[in-house]
């Protein structure tokens, strides 16, 4: 229990470390939650402040989640009488916690999705590029990040009850769990993105600069 414990923990002030707030007030001077959608993820980066910070806050928040899961492995290989996967699984869904309620930014963080990219590559490359691909290409085709986000969370929770190869670390039945606890979490934390999507009005990125100027 003190592993799972210290892991939860570890993972999740890795996960309070945004780096959308820093690199915003690093390169535009401002805290990124003030500006567009007021999320501090990846997406309003672009939007508020441009590529290159939004490609640095993607590849760090992407990190944040493998990084975890790299630690948990090592406790688990240090510790005794504890389940690996298990171990994983906490350090995964802490650093999403952490990411979404970051203690060091008042508990107003971002929505967790690149970090949860990270994350299931990690767990399992297979699942992951799956899901990736997925949510590209649905984001080609609607220009909705959050819908992509929602889906792709969605079809790892599926992909885990029918994939069993490929895993970081020996398949247990409480990688199912996570799936879902996962991909819950998402759609929890993309809420007021389900509304606007059912009403019509969500967001969409733009893909060139004309269409920026034009929306």
């Amino acid at each position: 229990m003190v592993a799972y414990i210290i892991m939860a923990i570890i993972a999740y002030l890795i996960g309070s470390v945004n780096f959308s707030i820093l690199i915003s007030k690093k390169m535009a001077g401002f805290d990124v939650r003030e500006k567009g959608s007021g999320n501090a993820g990846t997406t309003n980066v672009l939007r508020s402040v441009g590529k290159k910070a939004a490609a640095l806050t993607l590849v760090c928040d992407i990190l944040k989640g493998v990084v975890s899961v790299i630690i948990a492995i090592i406790v688990g290989k240090m510790a005794k009488n504890y389940s690996l996967a298990i171990l994983v699984e906490i350090a995964a869904f802490m650093v999403i916690v952490g990411h979404t309620f970051p203690v060091f930014f008042g508990f107003k963080g971002g929505k967790g999705v690149a970090t949860s990219l990270g994350i299931i590559l990690i767990i399992n490359w297979k699942i992951g590029l799956i899901c990736l691909v997925f949510g590209i290409l649905l984001i080609a085709i609607t220009r909705m990040v959050s819908l992509a986000s929602i889906s792709a969370a969605v079809l790892f929770a599926v992909l885990t009850l029918f994939m069993r190869d490929c895993y970081i670390v020996s398949f247990e039945a409480s990688y199912i769990i996570f799936g879902f606890a996962l991909a819950a979490f998402v759609i929890f934390n993309h809420r007021s993105n389900l509304k606007r999507i059912i009403a019509g009005n969500e967001n969409k990125i733009s893909f060139s600069k004309k269409e920026e100027k034009s929306e």
